[in-house]
């Protein structure tokens, strides 16, 4: 399935796979040939621990160019009164009249607990393109989902301290 991405998540991206191929891939196989320089490597634990390290940099490699690959680039620029991507969102929760605060990301930069919320998720498809004031119901699955109504919409398009997790 292809990645929703911003442009700044592409480059962020595009970042770790050169810091990866240039800089940790040659650490990686330095030191393997250390390990390797140690003799017997049918009981050689620090040979088996640096392959598995090289391994994963290689892995991670392929997973991210594969995510660029099939990457949707999508828009971080919404209008003023409308949610959109990187913005903050207060929204009330019908049921029981509490409020939360969210702010809306692209799915590699989720985090719930840091009130980070997908755009992918029930929450977020909701959420996207709609403007303060409105009600929304929020699909969870056929036969559940709940009432907001949007309290507040911030534009909060600095994405400094943002990270892009790993698999």
């Amino acid at each position: 399935m292809a990645e929703r991405l911003t442009k700044s998540d592409i480059e962020k991206i595009k970042e770790e796979i050169l810091h990866r191929k240039l800089v940790v891939r040659k650490k990686a196989i330095e030191a393997v040939k250390v390990a390797r320089a140690h003799g017997d490597l049918s009981e050689n634990f620090e040979y088996y621990a640096a392959k598995k390290d090289k391994n994963a940099n290689e892995s991670r490699i392929n997973y991210l160019e594969r995510m660029l690959k099939f990457a949707i680039v999508v828009d971080d620029i919404s209008k003023d009164d409308e949610v959109g991507v990187n913005n903050t969102v207060e929204v009330l929760f019908v049921e029981d009249n509490s409020t939360a605060t969210y702010r809306l990301v692209t799915s590699i930069r989720e985090d719930s607990l840091a009130g980070l919320i997908s755009i992918e998720s029930p929450l977020g498809k909701a959420l996207i393109g709609r403007k303060a004031g409105e009600k929304v119901h929020v699909r969870v699955r056929d036969n559940f989902g709940y009432d907001i109504v949007i309290n507040k919409v911030e534009k909060t398009n600095d994405e400094s301290g943002d990270k892009i997790s790993s698999f």
